[in-house]
């Protein structure tokens, strides 16, 4: 998880924290943000157009999310950005700072809390297929689990099976089969007694994932130390009105089968960008 610098205090109270994901992954982070910021505007932006995130090459992503961040800082104004969606960050987050000229708060894999709670020290990481070959999880393990075995995989399926679920509909057990036998099939798994759910879309099938492990695994994310991040870049400033505000690329109709999960969370303004 990484930041820029801290905002500038005076901030107009009804500007939003700006919430951006290749689809709803990225509600886990803002679950746990507005444990700590109750009161603040929210804009969540998921780009249903561009999902998903993690099959797309590395010059689409860089090229794509700043573009789409500056349409929507034009618009809504926001006091300051969370892009909520591992590949995003590890692939284009430079290119946000250059372009935007506010506070971006970005996702990475949490390799580092993983390594202070692994006993057997052998971490399995998974993440899209974008995020998993990138030099930047490489350096994290470097720097923060160098006497640690680290697993990677990537399983894209599980963006799928997590957008599926908040859909309201069921996930074919296979997927998540698939995705812990891409990780104990590989030398030292055996030994593996963490998990980094190195994309925001997977806490939402954290329990899935559970189960096709079979035995006690602790499963690791960075939604908290990021929702901290948030509470700290916005300390002292002042939040009205304004509610929570989901957007999405495409067309309106892809967000009906969302509503039920997004009306629960609180949303209540839907639009298109």
């Amino acid at each position: 998880m990484t930041s820029s610098l801290p905002a500038e205090p005076d901030i107009a109270p009804d500007a939003p924290l700006l919430f951006f994901d290749s689809g709803v992954g990225g509600l886990t982070v803002l679950d746990a943000a507005r444990k700590l910021l109750p009161d603040a505007p929210i804009v969540y932006a998921a780009d249903f157009a561009g999902l998903p995130y993690g099959e797309k090459s590395e010059a689409e992503i860089a090229a794509r999310v700043p573009a789409l961040l500056g349409r929507l800082v034009e618009r809504y104004r926001p006091r300051l950005i969370t892009i909520a969606c591992n590949t995003a960050s590890t692939i284009a987050l430079p290119q946000v700072r250059a372009a935007l000229d506010l506070p971006i708060v970005g996702t990475v894999p949490a390799i580092k809390p993983a390594s202070e709670l692994s006993q057997s020290r052998v971490i399995g990481v998974l993440g899209t297929e974008a995020t998993v070959r990138q030099p930047y999880v490489t350096n994290l393990a470097r720097e923060f689990a160098s006497d640690a075995t680290i697993l990677r995989f990537g399983a894209p399926e599980l963006v799928r099976a997590a957008e599926m679920k908040l859909r309201g509909q069921t996930p074919d057990r296979a997927i998540f089969d698939r995705a812990v036998a891409g990780l104990v099939s590989q030398q030292r798994a055996v030994a593996i007694d963490t998990v980094v759910l190195a994309c925001t879309h997977f806490p939402l099938v954290e329990e899935e994932l559970a189960r096709a492990f079979g035995r006690t695994m602790a499963f690791v994310h960075g939604a908290e130390g990021i929702a901290r991040r948030i509470a700290f870049l916005t300390k002292g400033q002042s939040f009205v009105g304004n509610g929570l505000r989901f957007v999405a690329t495409g067309p309106a109709e892809g967000m009906a089968a969302y509503m039920p999960a997004l009306s629960a969370r609180g949303f209540s303004s839907f639009e298109t960008l």
